[in-house]
């Protein structure tokens, strides 16, 4: 009956969240709900702080279409054109509300992108590969230091400054959060189990 009764309560909040019409008009210009570019994505990210501002802590959003190997100027631009606004209505909109500082805010693919063409069928293709050696996060708020941290080469092949394995991130993930990877475990196929898999640092350098 608990269960059911917190099912109902969750369900009984909904409308409220998601009806976006009693947002003022200048805040629904900030994330570009007044453009065909940049309206889906825009409601996403407007949704994503007012689900945070009720108080649920983790919101993820999503924006498809990167996975793009070939013509990655024309196809990663129109995907530029459609987040780049509603993210930083976003940051800024928590930010002028007090809320920046207690909400991390992530934005991050799987990985990143070759420099070069890669030979693929047997003809070169005109995009590029995955590139597990350098990529690029952008991290704001939740006490991560603000400005540049890390640096690749000089084509981007290769991580160059602060070089870290993604478990390391995963690691500073639940620092953030006040948790401890080597404490955060579960009991697994007889051996205990983290996020990092087999343990992980703490990247410094994001920290404020």
């Amino acid at each position: 009956m608990e269960s059911y009764e917190l099912a109902y309560r969750m369900q009984m909040e909904v409308p409220d969240v998601v009806d976006l019409d009693g947002e003022p008009g200048h805040v629904r210009d900030m994330y570009g709900m007044d453009n065909k570019t940049t309206h889906d994505f825009g409601r996403q990210c407007l949704m994503a702080r007012r689900l945070v501002e009720k108080g649920v802590r983790f919101v993820q959003i999503f924006a498809g279409g990167w996975d793009s190997h070939d013509y990655l100027e024309r196809g990663h631009s129109s995907r530029i054109a459609a987040v780049d606004k509603p993210v930083a209505a976003l940051i800024r909109d928590l930010k002028q509300r007090g809320m920046l500082d207690d909400t991390l805010v992530i934005w991050s693919g799987e990985f990143g992108r070759t420099p070069d063409n890669n030979k693929r069928g047997g003809v070169y293709s005109i995009g590029r590969g995955h590139n597990a050696d350098a990529m690029t996060m952008l991290m704001a708020g939740g006490g991560v230091k603000p400005g540049i941290v890390g640096a690749t080469d000089d084509i981007g092949a290769q991580a160059v400054q602060c070089v870290h394995p993604i478990r390391d991130f995963h690691t500073t993930l639940l620092h953030l959060m006040g948790l401890d990877d080597n404490k955060l475990t579960y009991f697994h196929a007889g051996r205990y189990k983290q996020l990092s898999q087999f343990g992980g640092k703490v990247i410094k350098e994001l920290l404020a």
